[in-house]
């Protein structure tokens, strides 16, 4: 598809352009065109970093998905009339080959934002590098507490819940459901699997301490297995078990635990439920799962009429026909790349770095079509929290079973 096997290269588009005159107040544009690096008359350059390769490869889709998103637009005609070129570079879920791929799409590419990159160690490596260099860095696949920063930090913004956003809702959760309970917890040897400890650890002496964390595991990504570890929690004598983990170590945690016939109640961090992961752990061993939602699924008939999924299904069908009907990672990276494209159309001509980092500081009350009903943006220019309302789910083995009532920070 490309020369470059580091790099994948669409040039796209999107929505039909819209006459100023129509549009409400907050998006009347002035009549001057601005542009900073990375855009023109004619195109919007943007670009991202996800792993295509290495262990964290499943989600290379956000960019494949992104890929088609783009074309399809591109085919309508522009974004304002423009064209949006976006790159989506291969990191592995290396630190360093994410600064290297970070750097060509700012130095050598020259984009006007990054959107969708994954990752908080990958991420945490460019940080400071695209806030010295004011690049937006935007809608991050990474809910890690510190990227809600604007006073420091103001060019970058998570796109996924807060981790300890989660972490506070789970342990309440607990709480209420086991008020004595025994927890072992499996996590992720990197920032993303420590900002969930802290927050989860407080709510539980908050309440009392009656429910406590009596063992902790650690696994790093390039572990073939987290076997070993499981055997150990499964030992414990918790009774509940809290699964921080991404990827294939999701899927392979969630089968052990099965094959050991050890039944304590499960908690698993909202990035790693999309059914892809489920999939792949045995659907029947993710039974009775609780996690934090707050989006839609793909490949179930619950929605298959929903006018999101069916729209992201008309994509996937003509512009990526390989990636599986029931991959909610890829509806998730439709889900942004959507965002994205609502950012870049309510910039107008005014396609300066710093208006398009004001346009995302201001989305709140966007409902994105990968969000459940009731869920929004909830980012403001003094507080990049993505969303505060989400809600605590079952998975019944088919389908996640979600509360009446959703659950705010």
């Amino acid at each position: 598809m490309t020369k470059n096997p580091s790099r994948r290269d669409f040039s796209a588009g999107a929505l039909a352009t819209v006459a100023a005159s129509t549009l409400p107040a907050p998006y009347v544009w002035a009549a001057e065109k601005k542009y900073d690096a990375g855009a023109s008359d004619t195109e919007i350059k943007i670009g991202q970093t996800v792993p295509h390769s290495g262990p964290g490869s499943l989600y290379g889709v956000l960019g494949r998905i992104g890929e088609a998103y783009f074309q399809m637009l591109n085919e309508k005609g522009g974004i304002n009339g423009r064209k949006i070129k976006f790159l989506t570079m291969d990191d592995a879920y290396s630190a360093p080959k994410c600064v290297e791929a970070t750097r060509r799409l700012v130095e050598q590419e020259e984009v006007l934002a990054l959107y969708g990159s994954l990752g908080t160690a990958p991420q945490t490596s460019v940080h400071k590098y695209l806030n010295s260099k004011g690049v937006p860095q935007l809608l991050l696949n990474t809910g890690a507490s510190k990227w809600n920063n604007p006073k420091e930090f103001k060019w970058t913004m998570a796109g996924l819940p807060l981790y300890p956003t989660e972490a506070r809702i789970l342990a309440r959760h607990v709480v209420n459901v086991k008020p004595n309970a025994k927890i072992g917890i499996l996590y992720q040897n990197d920032d993303f699997g420590r900002d969930f400890l802290g927050p989860f650890k407080k709510v539980l002496a908050d309440a009392g301490g009656t429910a406590q964390v009596i063992m902790e595991q650690t696994y790093d990504l390039t572990d073939p297995t987290v076997d070993s570890q499981l055997i150990n929690l499964s030992k414990s004598g918790a009774d509940v078990f809290y699964n921080i983990t991404t990827g294939k170590a999701t899927s392979q945690s969630i089968r052990k635990v099965a094959e050991l016939g050890w039944k304590p109640l499960q908690l698993l961090s909202a990035g790693s439920t999309g059914r892809s992961i489920l999939n792949a752990a045995g659907l029947e061993n993710a039974t009775g799962i609780v996690a934090i939602r707050y989006n839609k699924e793909v490949g179930l008939p619950k929605w298959e009429k929903d006018p999101d999924v069916m729209a992201f299904e008309e994509l996937r069908k003509k512009y990526t026909p390989a990636i599986d009907q029931d991959n909610t990672i890829a509806f998730a990276g439709y889900g942004q790349a959507v965002t994205m494209g609502e950012i870049l159309r309510r910039c107008g001509d005014d396609l300066t770095r710093a208006n398009v980092l004001k346009q995302a500081s201001k989305l709140a009350g966007f409902h994105s079509p990968y969000f459940l009903d009731g869920v929004t943006y909830d980012y403001t220019p003094e507080d990049y929290t993505p969303m505060k309302t989400l809600f605590i789910s079952i998975f019944s083995g088919k389908d996640w079973d979600i509360s009446d009532k959703p659950m705010s920070e």
